[in-house]
């Protein structure tokens, strides 16, 4: 086989291998996990929330399955956590520019005293877009076994765990919402497609 067509094959092989990668990145197979997003701990396969409820506060329960059909974004904290305080102006941020339809960010306190050091926190830090959902008796972090606040959860639209986040993150930041993004257009970490990872615990 003659140099001018080795080199002809090499360089299809090439463009062809491209095209595949773009090809998987389009279908959103590879989450992006760069920057501030590298330590995101996927869950592959995806696995379903757990069937726990938590308060509004008042007299409502909720639980996971009533905000499938979005992407959702699940935040554990409490008014007694440092790194909590630090990053909830990012998730009101983001609540206020990407909440709706497609997306919701969901933030639950484990906080003993429940609304009564919730609301004041709130309201000190002019938090007026972010829910005020209450898991008093850790419910909520048991059941996702979570080792530390504040956890970070995103959900696929059909209520499954893609994967979480542990300690504080910006989530308004470039890396935070490309890595938002892909999971709305329906991304899912296919262990085929990915790198070994650590799960979840």
């Amino acid at each position: 086989m003659g140099l001018k067509i080795k080199l002809f094959i090499l360089t299809l092989l090439l463009v062809t291998g491209g095209a595949v990668a773009t090809a998987l990145a389009d279908k959103g197979d590879a989450p992006p996990l760069g920057g501030a997003m590298h330590e995101f701990i996927l869950q592959t396969p995806p696995a379903p929330a757990p069937d726990v409820t938590f308060s509004d506060g008042e007299n409502a329960t909720l639980g996971f399955k009533d905000f499938k059909g979005k992407v959702t974004l699940v935040n554990l904290w409490a008014t007694w956590c440092a790194p909590c305080v630090k990053e909830m102006p990012s998730l009101e941020a983001l609540k206020k520019a990407h909440g709706g339809a497609d997306f919701d960010v969901v933030t639950i306190s484990e906080d003993r005293g429940a609304r009564k050091v919730v609301d004041p926190f709130f309201e000190k830090n002019g938090l007026a877009a972010l829910p005020r959902y209450i898991d008093a008796e850790s419910a909520v972090g048991r059941a996702f076994r979570v080792r530390g606040l504040p956890t970070t959860v995103l959900l696929d639209r059909d209520g499954n765990e893609i994967g979480r986040f542990e300690g504080g993150a910006d989530w308004s930041g470039p890396d935070a919402l490309a890595l938002i993004d892909w999971a709305i257009k329906g991304g899912t970490p296919k262990p085929d497609t990915l790198p070994p990872v650590q799960k979840t615990p």
